[in-house]
């Protein structure tokens, strides 16, 4: 299928949601940090799929001879009964987590209004009728309409009114705004310990410390968004770690399955136990398919060292953009944690970038039109990272920089 072929069939049997960042290449294959497109062209995937989901990479071995294997004895069954994919995930997570306890689910998504909802419930049981949720602004909690709610931008929320109520927004590592918006209708913090999605803003390590510290004072629940941090990427199995804090509860999706769509909540007692039978539940979530690639992919992540890979190949990227920033005028900024890294420039050209970068076989991210984003796999090596950073030297050169 060519590319025309491709846009005609859109046109006429997909809702029209993604066209404006779709980039023109129609992709068939991939494998490790490298996609094919239908044409046979081959590209150097720095952002992991398109979306940090592809944390090992693409078809990574232990996941494709996982999924094959699982597919040919269960693939699914509901809630109703046990399954060993679907536990053993649960022991795992619990034991990389300090004890948590799992709720499966299929998305970040949905992680995440798991988490809200067990807030609220949380605080109906210790606290009284407390239903207000602190989060920031430009984070990015998910498109479900309590995740919408969370997420601190406008242009998400246009045209969906009314949202879901109850959330209050502050300006992210502000800790005097986060003081003093607790009252005594707070129920729980949410955040993303590294803003991603609007550009890769590390959280400071005295504002987490703040929430957390604030949370046990009000009896609230500090919910931790780690969809896109968790398993490995910042350059720890999850972004808290940095911080020196234990979060209430935590959710994961993105690199969790390998590709194959997961996602899981994770509550800390005495918490976890606020949910009780009926209270939630997901048809898919946990089946033994998708259960059995993550637990695949958490061997990968553990026993490849893929979680120091992040954190010295990361450094490594982020030292070579910055070297590079000193070389080009039109950088204002780079910043990064493992294998999340941005490039702020002081024109409008991220678009024009990337595009010339697609030209010359890597593929990248913008943020709005004058941000690069970088969130490649977490099996990235060091030519690698110089390849990126030439394509992105040469198409700044290419677009008048």
């Amino acid at each position: 299928m060519n590319l025309s072929e491709a846009q005609e069939l859109e046109a006429k049997h997909l809702l029209s949601l993604y066209v404006p960042i779709r980039f023109p290449i129609v992709i068939a294959r991939g494998l490790g940090t490298r996609l094919w497109d239908t044409e046979g062209r081959e590209y150097l995937d720095l952002i992991s799929g398109g979306r940090a989901v592809m944390g090992l990479g693409h078809s990574h071995p232990r996941v494709v001879a996982a999924v094959r294997e699982q597919a040919g004895t269960l693939i699914h069954v509901s809630n109703d009964f046990y399954t060993e994919p679907q536990l053993a995930l649960a022991r795992r997570l619990s034991g990389l987590t300090g004890g948590m306890r799992a709720f499966l689910c299929n998305s970040g998504a949905e992680a995440n209004e798991a988490a809200l909802k067990l807030a609220r419930k949380h605080a109906k049981a210790v606290a009284g009728d407390k239903i207000e949720i602190i989060t920031a602004y430009h984070s990015f909690h998910g498109r479900t309409y309590g995740a919408l709610a969370a997420t601190g931008q406008q242009k998400y929320h246009a045209g969906f009114g009314p949202l879901v109520p109850g959330f209050r927004y502050i300006p992210f590592n502000d800790r005097e705004a986060l003081e003093k918006s607790f009252g005594p209708q707070t129920c729980a913090v949410m955040l993303e310990p590294v803003l991603g999605e609007s550009g890769v803003f590390p959280a400071d390590a005295e504002f987490l410390r703040l929430a957390r510290q604030l949370c046990d004072r009000h009896q609230a629940l500090l919910l931790l968004d780690e969809v896109q941090t968790g398993l490995g990427r910042t350059g720890r199995m999850f972004a808290y770690q940095h911080y020196g804090i234990e979060p209430d509860v935590i959710t994961l999706a993105k690199s969790l399955g390998g590709g194959v769509p997961i996602g899981a909540m994770l509550a800390r007692e005495p918490a976890a136990s606020t949910f009780v039978p009926g209270d939630h539940a997901s048809s898919f979530g946990g089946s033994a398919l998708p259960a059995a690639a993550a637990l695949a992919a958490l061997d990968a992540i553990e026993q490849e060292g893929l979680v120091e890979n992040a954190r010295t190949v990361g450094a490594y990227f982020l030292e070579r953009l910055q070297a590079l920033g000193r070389e080009q005028p039109v950088i204002r900024e780079v910043r990064g944690l493992g294998m999340m890294l941005a490039v702020d420039l002081n024109k409008p050209l991220a678009g024009a970038i990337k595009l010339a970068c697609l030209a010359r076989g890597v593929l990248i991210n913008t943020v709005g039109d004058s941000m690069l984003r970088l969130v490649p796999a977490l099996i990235l090596t060091r030519e690698e990272v110089d390849q990126g950073v030439s394509a992105i030297a040469a198409a700044l050169a290419e677009v008048g920089a």
